[in-house]
């Protein structure tokens, strides 16, 4: 934040300096110093470094999850670092190179899942493809940016489902279903089919498809929110979390930025290893991960279901107004 500007009392976006980093945030935090050798070394923690160089070091076979979100191929200032734009055939390079430091460290039955935006999947199918088995390819509404005059506003992203193996992998559909609203009810011998009367609307929990547009990106009166460019909205990986791993599990991310897929780990009750080049991020992150243990919460999940974006909200109102009454 630019000196001498005073945020308001709702903005809750963690920015914090390094020279302001609050208590046990930066005590917290492991580097390539340390012996990353062992399991119990590592887990549970967020490491400061080079992933390509943090992840030689590393045990193999430890790995549940794997959420992978490295720099898309577009030119990109991350905290001082430049990610410069390649040429196709070298971004692909790039991907088989943490594919390979990466793979040795997942579990035969471990699930992977890369994000990407649309061009950047367009270069790096083939070789997801020639390294894991593709299950999916999931596509999320990221609602934010400004519009193009001159083309189509880019408002979506992918995200790669990826298995070692095809016949042995984790999928809990039960976890992961989506709360909406019915606009037309069906009654099947005056009873109400797949869906409840509440006071509060009917609703149906539905199964989940590979289009989200019930994401809302981090903004600045949410308490997730961090100075972090390119931050997923926790409630994105809460999806993935739930249906690809089991609590107690090994959640891994080798580019973690300010902790989000970590923090929403362990709200989970997963366990989790991440790695960022940043000290800045890290240090977010590790903040994140100490307020963690107070407070569980993952805007736009509760009751066990994810709700339409706005929806929950709505309901919250209207049971206060009801309390009110």
């Amino acid at each position: 934040m630019p000196a001498g500007k005073v945020k308001s009392k709702r903005n809750k976006t963690i920015d914090f300096s390094l020279d302001d980093a609050p208590a046990g945030a930066l005590e917290s935090i492991k580097d390539e110093h340390d012996d990353l050798s062992q399991l119990d070394h590592i887990i549970n923690q967020t490491i400061n470094g080079d992933s390509f160089k943090i992840m030689q070091e590393m045990p193999e076979h430890f790995v549940d999850l794997a959420l992978i979100d490295p720099p898309y191929n577009i030119n990109k200032q991350y905290d001082g670092l430049n990610f410069k734009k390649m040429a196709d055939g070298d971004y692909q390079e790039y991907t088989q190179k943490w594919i390979d430091l990466v793979k040795p460290r997942l579990k035969p039955n471990a699930s992977l899942y890369v994000f990407s935006d649309w061009v950047t999947s367009i270069a790096i199918a083939p070789i997801l493809e020639k390294n894991f088995v593709i299950k999916n390819r999931i596509t999320w509404q990221r609602e934010k940016g400004r519009g193009s005059l001159s083309n189509w506003k880019n408002g979506m992203e992918d995200v790669w489902f990826l298995v070692n193996d095809k016949n042995d992998y984790t999928f809990n559909v039960d976890a992961v279903k989506l709360r909406r609203r019915v606009i037309a009810p069906y009654k099947e011998n005056g009873k109400a089919k797949d869906w409840e009367a509440t006071a509060r609307g009917k609703f149906r929990d539905t199964l989940p498809s590979n289009f989200w547009d019930d994401i809302s990106i981090p903004y600045w009166s949410m308490p997730e929110n961090t100075g972090h460019p390119t931050q997923k909205p926790e409630k994105l990986l809460a999806k993935i979390i739930l249906a690809s791993s089991n609590e107690g599990d090994i959640v891994f991310d080798p580019f973690a930025g300010a902790g989000s897929s970590l923090v929403t780990a362990k709200k989970l009750d997963r366990r989790y290893v991440g790695i960022e080049q940043s000290r800045l991020y890290t240090a977010w992150g590790a903040y994140r991960l100490l307020k963690a243990a107070d407070d569980k919460s993952i805007q736009g999940y509760t009751d066990g279901v994810f709700w339409e974006r706005n929806t929950l909200d709505a309901q919250r109102a209207v049971k206060r107004k009801e309390n009110r009454n």
